[in-house]
């Protein structure tokens, strides 16, 4: 990884606020990221990317209004341009999908990770095409 910020640790407080907002748990690898570094941006091996603080996650994802375009969506993050990334929750273990922020819907919505660690893993060697 090349330029990526990392934010100060996140809160326990305000992860369990966004879970309760979302009525579910966010994936353990994402959490513990979370709460060691509250998200970041810069480029991460071949990727510009933006992980966005605990606080913004429901905010984001209501000002996008995933619920109603793309249901059991959640994004997390974005590439600093027309695309978000996202949790999908409608798998029985959240897979992590790429979806464009105009025109966003299940359709357009493009699995590149199993997990966390793999989507991380996968940014930083291979990129999202």
């Amino acid at each position: 990884m090349t330029d990526f910020t990392f934010h100060a640790p996140g809160s326990a407080r305000a992860l369990a606020e966004v879970e309760r907002q979302l009525d579910r748990q966010l994936p353990a690898e994402y959490t513990r990221f979370m709460l060691k570094h509250d998200g970041g941006e810069g480029t991460w091996g071949l990727v510009y990317l933006v992980l966005w603080r605990m606080e913004e996650l429901v905010l984001f994802n209501d000002d996008y209004e995933v619920s109603t375009y793309a249901p059991g969506l959640f994004l997390f993050g974005s590439n600093g341009g027309g695309e978000a990334f996202a949790f999908d929750f409608r798998a029985s273990s959240p897979l992590i999908n790429v979806v464009p922020l105009i025109g966003m819907s299940h359709l357009d919505a493009t699995p590149v990770a199993p997990d966390f660690e793999a989507f991380l893993e996968r940014l930083k060697t291979r990129g999202i095409v």
